[in-house]
């Protein structure tokens, strides 16, 4: 075990004290703050640009009908659009437009049948928000001046508008809340990406360094002196633990950002990744299946990375591999809206895909016990049998060199492992 042991930390403290990870944790660290705290950067940024010509609308109104009621219909929703009441001409102010004197303007008018008519003019589509917002507030006069026509009051035009009372209700014991869900989705969602790029991260990262090893040469050496099977689960641990400490990292400091962001403010980001209602089950699950998972495709990707003599046929070895994880996250986000769909069932219990399908299935469903627990079953066999095949593989596998021809290899690799 002493040789194991060298090998993990080696690995370990290898990958840890290079710049590169140094640098792509701080980027992280700083992003994650930088996000929890993006609420209140709009808002200052809004203060600084909220009142840019882009905002100010030149408003063509020539009989004076529409422009009073729409600037105060824009004052009431505090929509940060500027207007401006002009009377030149359409080609004169077209010309400025094109330009680029004026964002855009628009013209106003109520027909015969009073029906409001407006055209808004921009050299510029890209901005959505103008135009949707002076629609709505235009639409939103629009009635006022249909209720003034047929002499309706306030009230009347207000319970045609009146909403329906449509109430759901879940008549199971255990069956969770629509908040419940709402707060399990987003968690569900976020650690679906964690163990999606940590799979693909830590993963292409074994492969890569075994396959660099073996291009250098070093691996003649180390396997004089320990066995390929003792190299390859100390490679997988020595990695898979500096993922987990990044990861452990990366959770410190969003929870720091998290409690610290607005000053403790209740803001609709918070609110929306408020975690008052999460279960320690579901948290409990993510780990399970982030360290299966991992483990899976680690072993996997050892495996492949053993076959190839260059660092530069990594990838083109591993993306079978890749195919499978991106297949798995791409089962598991079509389910967040309906995790209750076949398919996903299915999904849930083969174990290249269990790692992100289960735990969506797990972490949004009241599933009965015997269902995770089958799903781990399954995933835990699958692991013992990979490593057992992958051990055999390795053996041979780190002993070959010259050109990779792809999966063919795992023949060669085994007989070469039996010698």
């Amino acid at each position: 075990m002493r040789e194991f042991w060298i090998i993990f930390k080696q690995s370990f403290l290898t990958k840890a004290k290079t710049k590169s990870f140094f640098i792509t944790t701080l980027i992280m660290v700083a992003g994650i703050f930088l996000f929890a705290n993006l609420p209140t950067l709009i808002d200052k940024a809004s203060e600084l640009f909220g009142n840019s010509e882009d905002d100010k609308v030149l408003v063509v109104d020539e009989r004076g009908l529409l422009f009073d009621r729409l600037h105060d219909q824009l004052q009431q929703h505090e929509q940060g659009i500027s207007l401006e009441l002009t009377d030149e001409s359409k080609e004169q102010l077209q010309q400025q437009v094109k330009d680029e004197k004026i964002a855009a303007f628009m013209e106003l008018d109520l027909n015969a049948e009073q029906t409001i008519e407006a055209t808004y003019t921009t050299a510029s589509m890209v901005d959505q928000f103008l135009p949707s917002a002076l629609q709505d507030a235009l639409q939103n006069i629009q009635t006022e001046v249909k209720a003034e026509q047929l002499s309706l009051s306030g009230e009347q035009v207000s319970t045609l508008f009146a909403p329906i009372q449509f109430e759901k209700q879940n008549i199971s014991d255990t069956a969770k809340s629509e908040d419940e869900l709402n707060q399990a989705r987003v968690l569900v969602y976020v650690l679906m990406f964690v163990i999606y790029f940590a799979v693909i991260i830590y993963s292409s990262m074994i492969a890569t360094e075994v396959a660099t090893e073996k291009s250098s040469r070093v691996m003649e050496i180390l396997i004089s002196s320990v066995s390929p099977v003792k190299h390859m689960f100390a490679k997988v641990l020595g990695i898979g633990s500096l993922g987990i400490v990044q990861i452990l990292i990366y959770a410190a400091a969003g929870f720091l950002a998290y409690t610290s962001s607005s000053s403790g403010e209740q803001n609709e980001l918070s609110a929306f990744f408020s975690l008052e209602n999460l279960e320690v089950s579901t948290l409990i699950y993510a780990v399970i299946f982030f360290l299966l998972g991992y483990f899976l495709y680690a072993t996997l990707a050892a495996l492949l990375g053993s076959l190839v003599s260059r660092t530069e046929d990594v990838q083109q070895m591993i993306m079978p591999m890749s195919l499978l994880v991106v297949a798995a996250f791409i089962i598991a986000a079509t389910g967040l809206g309906n995790p209750e769909m076949g398919y996903l069932k299915v999904t849930s219990f083969i174990p290249f895909f269990a790692p992100l399908v289960m735990f969506l299935r797990v972490g949004m469903l009241d599933l009965p016990l015997w269902e995770p627990l089958l799903s781990i079953g399954i995933m835990m066999v699958t692991i013992f049998i990979l490593g057992w095949f992958g051990a055999k593989v390795y053996r041979g596998g780190v002993l070959m060199y010259g050109p990779s021809r792809s999966l063919k290899d795992l023949k060669k690799a085994i007989q070469l492992g039996k010698e």
